[in-house]
């Protein structure tokens, strides 16, 4: 099944930054945000607002699985 990245849509643009926006607002005003996983990295950076945020990751599901408290296996085999 193909995945799509509809923020890459202009159709569904408009909702993303509204969502971004709001995420780089809330930062500016003292919360700590945390972007995770590769289209929504791709997304805060298309609306240039990386730097507006506290951390970006790529990795979605292994950031999921560090909050779930689960040791990584890279981090594991570093240890």
């Amino acid at each position: 099944m193909a995945q799509w990245a509809f923020f890459e849509w202009e159709a569904f643009e408009k909702g993303t930054k509204s969502v971004a926006d709001a995420v780089a607002d809330a930062t500016k005003n003292g919360a700590y945000s945390l972007i995770g996983g590769g289209d929504s990295a791709a997304a805060i950076a298309k609306f240039n607002l990386v730097n507006q945020v506290s951390y970006v990751s790529t990795g979605g599901g292994a950031l999921l699985e560090l909050f779930e408290g689960k040791v990584l296996p890279g981090v594991k085999a570093l240890s």
